[in-house]
C-alpha cells in the first residue's frame, strides 16, 4: 500500500513536469502571432523531453515507468508520434490512466480502522485514494490540456463550442493542433474519448471530468457514434456551407433551441470500416458509452448540455460574421436531430419533466440554486411559456398522444407539489402554463390526465358526482386526507385563478366542484384555516369570469334553490386538520330527529349568511344586484302560483292521512322554498343593500319586479297588505325621483324605463287607491314623453323620496352614488348669515345628515329640530358661521366644552356638530381651524366608530358622497385631527389600525409632495402609538417606504420616508428582528442605498442614524450581555 501511495505521488509529479510552463505559454502578449505558435510548440516539446529524461535517469521513477509501460500496451492507440500536440496528449492520457490504476489499487487494499467510541464526534479518516486540493488542481489542469488538444481540434465545424470562442489560449491551440487528415483526426478523437471514459469510471476522477468537460465529452461521442460517414472516394474537405446544415424548427428558450417534435433521427450506417476510419463495432461502442454517460450524469445538466450542443440559429445571408460570433454557431442537421431525440428521451423517462424544466430554466439563466436569478426567470413568462409548449408537444418517439400523456402528465402535476421556496414559483408557473396549453390543444387529454386528477379529491366527496360507495363506509372514515385536500385546493387556485384563462372548457370543468369548494369555504369561516382565502378566490374568479346566467344558476344552487351546483355529499363532513387545513370524513348518523333537523337548519342558515358575504364582494360587477332581482322575480312567480295551487287541491277529497300528506306536500315544499327565498332576500337587504344596484337598468328592473308582484297580489286578493303597499309606494317614489332629476338620465335609460309603461298602466286600473292610480298614470306619461311633461304629483313624490320638507326647493340633477344621495352644506360667503337664512340652515342641518356615517342605535334616536332644543345651543350653531373670527372661535370652543361635558342636548345633534366643525376646518385663521380640530377630537372621543370612518374618507382626495376635490391644506388639517384622535384613543386605536395605516399609505402616493410628507410623518407617529404592532401590513409599509426613498423627486418626502424607518428601528429595538422578519433585510438595503446614492445631506444623516440603530440591535441580539445568575429547579 505504501508503494502505491508513492507511485500516486510520482504520477502527480509527472503531470506537473509534463504541464510545466505549457500553462503559461501562449498567454503572453507577443508582437507576432507566429511567435506564440512557436513558443507553444517548443514548450510542449521541452516538457515531453524533461519527462522522458526524468523517467530515464531517476531510479525512484522505475515503478511508475513499469506501470506506464503496462498501460501503454493496453492502450496501443496512444503511441508516440512526430505530431507534438498529439504526443503531449498521449503522455497526459497515459499518466491519467496510471493515476486511475493507483487509486483503484489503494481503494481495494484499504481497510478502514474501527471507530473509537471515546472520540465518536471525530471525523472518519479519509480513504488513501483521496486527492488533496493541490493534486486535484494538477489533475484538472491536465484534463484541460487533454480536452483542448485531444478533443476540440478534431471536432467537425459547427459541432461543439469552437476553440476560438473560449479563451485566447484555446484559439492559439486551434492553430497549432489542426488535423491534417480526417481519418487520423477521427482515430485520435476516438482514443481521447475512450481513455477519458475509462478514467471516468473512478468516482473521484469522474467528478473532475464530468463537472468541467461533460459537454466536450458528449459532443465527441456524438460525432464518433452518429456522424454520417463519408464513403471512400468522396472529397474529405467540403465548403463550410455544405458541412453545416441548420434546422430552425423548435421552441426558443433564451439563446437555446428545443427541437420540434416532428424532427426525427435517421442516420446512415454501413458495415465494415467507415470513411471516417472507425469500424461499426467502434461506432456502436461509442453509442453505448454515450447512452451510459447520459444515464449516470445529473439529468438537468445533461439537458442543458444537449441544448447547447444544438448551437444557434442559422445565419441569414445578410448577417455579418460579427453577429455569428456573439452567439452559438449553427450545428449540423444530424447533430440537431440527435440532440432532439436524446432530449425527448430525457423527457419521457421517470422524473424527466423536472429534469427538463430544471435544465432549460437553469440553462436559460434561472440559476441552479434559485435566489434572485430564479425569481427573474419566474418573472419572465416567455421562458416558462416555451417550456410549457415543449411539455405539451408529443415527440415522435412516443407511440401515441395517449401514451405520452400517461407518462408526462403525472409528472407535470408533481410540479405543483414542490415545496422549495427558491424554485417552487417557477416550477408551478411552468406547470400552470403546461396545463393551460394542453387544455387548448388537446381538451380531451387534458380532462382525463390533468384536470380530472387535480379535481379528484373534491369530486370524491361531491353530491351526485362521486363514484365512491359512501354508504358502505363506516362513520369517521377519512375520505380525503388533509394534505390531499390542501394540495387539491392550491392546485386549483394556481391553474384556474393564477392561470386566468377563462375558456368555456376550463369553466365547465370547474363547475362540478364549486359546491364542495363553497362548503369548504363556509367551514373555514368557522375556524382558522389557510384554505379560506384560496377557496374565496376560486369562487369569486368563477363568478366573475363565467356568463351571467351561469353565475346566477350557480348562486341558486349554492342557496339550495335549484340550479346545477353539486354540494357536499350529505354523508360527508369537514373536520379541522392538524396542520391548519381540513379533512373530509364520513358523517355519523344522528338518531335524534330533532337534533338532526336542528343541525341541518343551522348549517343551511350559516351557508346562506356566507353566500351573502360572498355576494358582497361581487357588488362592483353587478352580480349581487342581478341575483337580488332574480330572487324578487322568484317571489313574484311564487306569489302568483300560491293561490292557484291551494285552490286546485281541496282537502275534502282526502280520505286517509296518507292522501292528506300527499295533498299537502306540494304546498309545504312551495312554502319552504318561499321561506328560503324570503330569508335570502332579507339577508341581502340587511347586509349589502347600500350598494346593491350599480346602474339604472338594475333599479328599473327592481321597480318592474315590485310592480309585477303588486299586480299579482292585487289579482289574487281584493287588496294588498300594509307591507306590500309600502313597498309599492317606495318603488313608485323611486321612479319619480329618477325622473325628477336625482339621476342624470341618458337616452338608453329611457329605453329601459319604457318597460315600466305596461305595468304602470295595469296598476292604474287595478289598484284600489286613487292616489296610486293617479301617480301611476302620471309616471307613465312622464316616461313616454322622456320627462318633457311632468305633473305636480310626480314632483311631490320625487321630493318626498329625496327627503325634502320644503316643496319650494328645486331638485337639481346629481350623480347617483352607491352609498345614497347626499348634499353638501353650502360654502361660507362674506356674509354667511345673509347667504344662509336661519330657516334654510336649520332645514339643512336637520334633514340632510352625513349619509356615510354608520347608523347605530344613537343615530336612530330623535334629532333635535330647530325650536325643540336649548336656545343657547341654537345660538352657538349660528355663531360658528359668524364672519367675526373671535366670535366664531369662541362658539367652536363652547361647543367643544359641551361635548367634553357630555351634554345631552349636544350629543343629540352630533351630526350637525360634526358638519359644523368640518366646515370650519377650511378656514384660513389658525385660531378657528385649531378650535375646530379640538372639537372633532372631542366628538370622536364620544363616538369613535362614527367619526373616524368619515374623517378617513375626508383625508382622501374627495368629500364623501361628492366629487368635489379637497384642498391640500384641509386634508392636512384632517390628518392632524386624526393623529390627535389616535393619541387620545391610546391602546384602543389598535382596532382602527388597518384603516389608519391604509389611509396614510394612500396619502403617501398623493400628487402633492407636502401631503406625501405629512402622510409619512403621520404614519411614523401612528407606528409609535401602536407600539409598532403593524401585523400583516408591515410588508406594505416597508415597500412604500422603499419606493418613496428611492424614487420620490422631492427631498422633504424622502427625508420623511427615511425618518419613519428610524422611528421603526428605534421603537422596536431588539424586537425588530421578530416583528419585521424578512422586511428587515429590505430596510437594510434601502438604508445602504440612501447612504451611497442620496445627494441630500439631511436624508443621508437620517439613514446613518438608522444604520447605527440597526447595528446596535444586531450587536445586542448576537452578543447579549453576560449576566451571572443561578437557576434552581425543584424536582417533583
Amino acid at each position: 500500500m505504501a508503494g502505491s501511495e508513492a507511485v500516486l505521488r510520482r504520477v502527480i509529479e509527472a503531470l506537473e513536469l509534463l504541464l510545466g510552463t505549457a500553462k503559461a505559454a501562449g498567454t503572453d502578449s507577443g508582437p507576432l502571432q507566429s511567435t506564440k505558435h512557436v513558443d507553444l510548440l517548443e514548450s510542449l516539446r521541452f516538457n515531453i523531453s524533461i519527462l522522458e529524461e526524468k523517467f530515464a535517469q531517476d531510479p525512484q521513477w522505475d515503478e511508475l515507468q513499469r506501470l506506464r509501460t503496462e498501460v501503454s500496451k493496453q492502450a496501443q492507440c496512444l503511441a508516440s508520434c512526430s505530431d507534438v500536440p498529439w504526443n503531449f496528449t498521449c503522455h497526459a492520457l497515459l499518466l491519467l490512466l496510471c493515476l486511475k490504476q493507483c487509486m483503484v489499487l489503494l481503494a481495494t487494499t484499504y481497510c478502514p480502522p474501527q471507530p473509537n467510541s471515546k472520540t465518536a464526534e471525530a471525523a472518519p479518516p479519509l480513504s488513501p485514494d483521496t486527492l488533496s486540493i493541490a493534486q486535484e488542481k494538477t489533475v484538472q489542469a491536465a484534463l484541460q490540456f487533454v480536452v483542448t488538444l485531444g478533443i476540440c481540434p478534431y471536432l467537425l465545424p459547427g459541432v461543439g463550442l469552437p476553440l476560438r470562442s473560449r479563451t485566447e489560449f484555446s484559439a492559439l491551440v486551434q492553430e497549432v493542433a489542426s488535423p491534417r487528415c480526417i481519418s487520423s483526426a477521427t482515430r485520435r478523437l476516438y482514443a481521447t474519448c475512450t481513455v477519458l471514459m475509462e478514467v471516468a469510471n473512478h468516482t473521484s476522477l469522474s467528478r473532475l471530468i464530468l463537472t468541467r468537460h461533460l459537454g466536450d465529452l458528449l459532443v465527441g461521442l456524438c460525432q464518433l457514434g452518429f456522424c454520417p460517414a463519408r464513403r471512400k472516394g468522396e472529397e474529405e474537405a467540403k465548403p463550410l456551407e455544405e458541412q453545416v446544415v441548420s434546422c430552425q424548427l423548435g421552441f426558443r428558450v433564451g439563446n437555446l433551441l428545443w427541437p420540434s417534435a416532428t424532427v426525427g433521427l435517421q442516420l446512415p450506417s454501413a458495415p465494415g470500416v467507415m470513411g471516417n476510419g472507425l469500424t461499426e463495432e467502434e461506432r456502436s461502442s461509442c453509442r453505448e458509452a454515450l447512452q451510459g454517460l447520459l444515464d449516470r450524469v445529473y439529468q438537468p445538466l445533461v439537458v442543458r448540455e444537449l441544448l447547447l450542443l444544438q448551437g444557434g440559429p442559422k445565419q441569414g445571408s445578410g448577417s455579418s460574421g460579427r453577429s455569428s460570433e456573439r452567439g452559438l454557431a449553427p450545428a449540423p442537421a444530424w447533430l440537431r436531430r440527435l440532440c432532439g431525440q436524446l432530449l425527448s428521451e430525457r423527457l419521457i423517462r421517470p422524473g424527466g419533466v423536472q429534469a427538463v424544466v430544471r435544465g432549460i430554466l437553469e440553462g436559460a439563466g434561472a440559476g441552479a440554486a434559485g435566489g434572485s436569478s430564479a425569481e427573474a426567470a419566474a418573472a419572465d413568462w416567455r421562458k416558462c411559456d416555451a417550456v410549457a409548449r415543449i411539455l405539451s408537444t408529443c415527440p415522435q418517439q412516443s407511440l401515441s398522444l395517449e401514451d405520452y400523456c400517461q407518462q408526462v402528465c403525472p409528472q407535470v402535476l408533481q410540479l405543483f407539489l414542490i415545496q422549495d421556496k427558491l424554485t417552487a414559483r417557477q416550477f408551478q408557473q411552468v406547470a400552470t402554463m403546461t396545463v393551460l396549453t394542453v387544455a387548448r390543444q388537446h381538451p380531451q387529454q387534458a380532462e382525463k390526465h390533468l384536470l380530472r386528477p387535480i379535481l379528484e379529491p373534491l369530486l370524491r366527496c361531491s353530491d351526485d358526482v362521486t363514484e365512491v360507495p359512501l354508504k358502505e363506509l363506516l362513520a369517521g372514515t377519512v375520505l380525503v386526507k388533509e394534505e390531499e385536500l390542501s394540495e387539491c385546493v392550491e392546485s386549483v387556485l394556481k391553474v384556474y385563478v393564477v392561470g386566468n384563462e377563462p375558456t368555456a372548457f376550463l369553466l365547465d370543468s370547474l363547475q362540478p366542484v364549486l359546491g364542495t369548494i363553497f362548503s369548504l369555504w363556509c367551514f373555514t369561516k368557522q375556524n382558522v384555516s389557510f384554505l379560506r382565502t384560496p377557496c374565496q378566490e376560486i369562487l369569486l374568479w368563477f363568478l366573475e369570469k363565467c356568463e351571467r346566467q351561469i353565475a346566477l344558476s350557480i348562486l341558486e344552487g349554492l342557496a339550495r334553490l335549484g340550479g346545477a351546483t353539486h354540494l357536499l355529499h350529505p354523508l360527508c363532513q369537514f373536520q379541522a386538520g392538524s396542520e391548519g387545513g381540513a379533512v373530509v370524513t364520513i358523517r355519523e348518523a344522528i338518531s335524534d330527529e330533532d337534533e338532526a333537523l336542528y343541525q341541518k337548519v343551522s348549517s343551511e342558515q350559516w351557508q346562506l349568511e356566507q353566500l351573502v358575504e360572498l355576494l358582497s364582494h361581487c357588488q362592483s360587477s353587478g352580480l349581487a344586484g342581478d341575483f337580488f332581482l332574480c330572487c324578487l322575480k322568484e317571489l313574484t312567480r311564487m306569489a302568483g302560483q300560491g293561490a292557484s295551487k291551494m285552490e286546485s287541491a281541496p282537502l275534502s277529497s282526502c280520505n286517509s292521512p296518507l292522501d292528506l300528506e300527499q295533498c299537502c306536500s306540494p304546498g309545504l315544499e312551495q312554502q319552504e322554498r318561499q321561506l328560503q327565498v324570503l330569508q335570502l332576500v332579507g339577508m341581502m337587504c340587511e347586509r349589502i343593500s347600500d350598494a346593491l344596484f350599480t346602474d339604472i337598468s338594475q333599479v328599473v328592473e327592481f321597480v318592474a319586479t315590485t310592480l309585477q308582484r303588486a299586480c299579482a297580489s292585487l289579482t289574487c286578493s281584493s287588496g294588498g297588505s300594509t307591507v306590500e303597499a309600502q313597498t309599492l309606494s317606495m318603488a313608485m317614489g323611486l321612479v319619480a325621483a329618477i325622473l325628477g332629476g336625482a339621476v342624470q338620465l341618458k337616452p338608453a335609460d329611457f329605453a329601459s324605463l319604457k318597460g315600466l309603461v305596461p305595468l304602470l298602466e295595469d296598476l292604474s286600473h287595478v289598484h284600489p287607491e286613487p292616489v296610486i292610480q293617479e301617480l301611476a298614470a302620471d309616471l307613465r306619461i312622464t316616461i313616454c314623453t322622456h320627462g318633457a311633461f311632468s305633473t305636480e304629483t310626480v314632483s311631490s313624490a320625487a321630493q318626498s323620496t329625496l327627503g325634502k320638507s320644503d316643496a319650494g326647493v328645486a331638485v337639481k340633477p346629481r350623480a347617483l352614488v352607491r352609498q345614497g344621495l347626499t348634499k353638501r352644506l353650502p360654502r361660507e360667503t362674506s356674509n354667511p348669515k345673509a347667504a344662509l337664512p336661519q330657516d334654510h340652515m336649520e332645514s339643512s342641518l336637520g334633514t340632510d345628515p352625513i349619509s356615510n356615517l354608520p347608523k347605530g342605535p344613537l343615530a336612530g334616536e330623535s334629532v333635535a329640530e330647530p325650536g325643540c332644543g336649548s336656545q343657547d345651543l341654537q345660538e352657538l350653531l349660528l355663531s360658528v358661521y359668524d364672519p367675526d373670527i373671535p366670535a366664531r372661535a369662541a362658539a367652536l370652543r363652547s361647543l367643544s366644552r359641551l361635548i367634553e361635558q357630555r351634554d345631552s342636548e349636544a350629543l343629540k345633534i352630533q351630526e350637525k356638530l360634526l358638519k359644523a366643525f368640518l366646515e370650519n376646518l377650511e378656514h384660513e385663521d389658525s385660531f378657528v381651524y385649531l378650535s375646530a380640530i379640538q372639537g372633532v377630537v372631542l366628538l370622536s372621543d364620544a363616538f369613535p366608530e362614527r367619526v373616524l370612518p368619515y374623517l378617513l374618507a375626508q383625508y382622501g382626495s374627495a368629500h364623501p358622497g361628492t366629487q368635489e376635490a379637497q384642498t391640500v391644506e384641509t386634508r392636512m388639517k384632517v390628518g392632524e385631527a386624526l393623529m390627535r384622535i389616535t393619541r387620545a384613543l391610546g391602546d384602543m386605536a389598535f382596532s382602527h389600525r388597518d384603516n389608519l395605516i391604509h389611509t396614510f399609505l394612500r396619502g403617501a402616493r398623493d400628487l402633492d409632495g407636502t401631503l406625501r410628507a405629512s402622510s409619512l410623518s403621520n404614519l411614523g407617529e401612528l407606528c409609535q402609538i401602536l407600539h409598532f404592532q403593524l401585523g400583516s401590513v408591515v410588508h406594505e409599509v416597508t415597500s412604500c417606504l422603499t419606493a418613496i426613498a428611492k424614487t420620490d423627486g422631492q427631498v422633504e418626502v424622502r427625508r420623511a420616508a427615511v425618518h419613519v424607518v428610524v422611528l421603526l428601528l428605534r421603537g422596536l429595538s431588539t424586537r425588530a428582528v421578530e416583528v419585521l422578519q424578512d422586511a428587515l433585510l429590505e430596510l437594510y438595503h434601502l438604508l445602504k442605498f440612501v447612504v451611497r446614492c442620496e445627494q441630500d445631506e439631511v436624508t443621508v444623516l437620517h439613514a446613518q442614524l438608522a444604520l447605527e440603530e440597526l447595528d446596535g440591535i444586531m450587536r445586542e441580539l448576537l452578543f447579549p450581555r453576560q449576566t451571572l445568575e443561578k437557576k434552581i429547579e425543584v424536582l417533583p
